[in-house]
């Protein structure tokens, strides 16, 4: 049986990616290391659950001072984000 997760690595950096799908349905790469966080309203760390929901917390060094488990967006670490990132367009005069 296969894992509902898939890995890949990035197309920019070329570290190891896990893909998670999200409740909206997209892929989203991240990085394939869990980490504990504390939800937390306003958090500073979006946090990717395995059922694809993203919680708002803050990242824990340790098991019991946290919520749960989850991963951070590839996005948010890679060396080369800007990359991925669209360019706006120029509003017209």
């Amino acid at each position: 049986m296969r894992s509902k997760n898939s890995f890949g690595n990035c197309s920019k950096c070329d570290k190891q990616i896990m893909w998670i799908k999200t409740k909206a349905g997209k892929n989203m790469p991240c990085n394939p290391s869990f980490v504990y966080y504390k939800e937390e309203k306003g958090g500073k760390d979006r946090i990717v659950l395995t059922n694809g929901e993203v919680v708002v917390g803050t990242v824990q060094d340790y098991p019991e001072h946290a919520t749960g488990f989850g991963y951070i967006s590839h996005f948010a670490t890679c060396e080369a984000a800007q990359m991925f990132r669209k360019k706006k367009k120029a509003a017209a005069v």
